[in-house]
């Protein structure tokens, strides 16, 4: 059985296009696959801690910078709750609308959570940064509003995509498969990109499924 967790980054709920062709990827998914699994992780509507000064005290000991007491312990805890929803999934699937040229806050609030050493990630000082995670996909849904690919740089700036694609390789996954929904603002036919954006989610889930098997 696979178990993909779809991690919603927008607050728009039902009018988001990122959401929709997230949503239309999945539907995809299960109706080739009924057996698999989904569990939906809203950031808008999950509770997540801040990572305050206990949470990075005890970061820090793994790093051999003080000692891991009662209550950085406690601390810890909460972030190696958070992380096995993570990290016990097969498959993810993000959808991820463009903020100020980069990802919501919330996303970036939850990644800052989970991503930690000896958890998604481990690091020697000859080697570097390494991933812990083996064996996972994920399928990226790219939305903006007035970005595009190839658009002047006066329409903006891409830190979304290439910011998502750093942190999942520094986490060990390498298979990942975007999908993007960037008509602009300047786009004379929005609703062909739309089309074009859930055909390949179609195309995708199909391809992803028939890979597993």
């Amino acid at each position: 059985m696979t178990n993909i967790l779809q991690i919603i980054a927008s607050p728009r709920g039902t009018d988001s296009q990122s959401t929709q062709v997230a949503n239309t990827y999945i539907e995809a998914r299960t109706r080739i696959d009924p057996q698999i699994k989904v569990d939906v992780l809203d950031l808008w509507r999950t509770p997540l801690p801040e990572f305050d000064g206990d949470k990075a005290a005890a970061k820090m000991t793994f790093f051999g910078v003080g000692e891991m007491d009662q209550q950085r312990l406690s601390a810890w805890d909460q972030v190696v709750a958070i992380c096995e929803r993570f990290s016990q999934a097969d498959e993810y699937v993000i959808s991820v609308p463009m903020w100020n040229g980069g990802v919501p806050y919330k996303l970036k609030h939850y990644i800052d959570l989970i991503t930690q050493p000896g958890l998604l990630f481990g690091f020697d000082p000859a080697q570097g940064y390494f991933g812990l995670l083996e064996n996972k996909t994920a399928t990226v849904v790219y939305t903006s509003g007035v970005f595009a690919p190839g658009a002047p740089a006066k329409y903006g700036s891409d830190f979304q995509s290439s910011y998502l694609a750093w942190w999942l390789g520094t986490i060990g996954i390498t298979d990942v498969k975007p999908i993007r929904y960037q008509p602009s603002l300047l786009t004379e036919d929005p609703a062909a990109q739309q089309q074009a954006a859930i055909s390949q989610a179609k195309q995708t889930a199909e391809q992803f499924t028939a890979a597993a098997h």
